[in-house]
């Protein structure tokens, strides 16, 4: 099960964040997408990474890191730096970090 986080700390009227790299916007009921206005809650899952437009896979990989030797999990934070992260199968934890250039897995 892939589970996300939002930016935005406080959840007022108009509080702007993102969501897998795609600007969001809370309404006083729910996020929404900033270009489309649908309810993220609905059609999160079928958009793609913000940075790199590709979807994640079935296997829950992140598109834009591919599958990483020692890696239990690893999001890429999609344009946002602070969530980025990497756990790896010894439980070691690192977050907050770019991804750029490289080849694709």
């Amino acid at each position: 099960m892939h589970t996300f986080k939002l930016t935005a700390r406080r959840r007022e009227m108009g509080s702007r964040s993102k969501l897998r790299g795609h600007p969001i916007t809370w309404d006083g009921k729910c996020h929404r997408y900033d270009d489309t206005v649908e309810k993220t809650v609905a059609t999160h899952k079928s958009r793609p990474c913000g940075r790199c437009g590709e979807f994640t896979g079935k296997d829950g990989i992140d598109p834009c890191l591919g599958r990483l030797p020692g890696v239990m999990n690893a999001c890429c934070g999609h344009g946002t730096t602070a969530e980025a992260y990497v756990q790896f199968s010894n439980g070691v934890r690192i977050e907050g970090f770019v991804v750029s250039g490289g080849r694709r897995f």
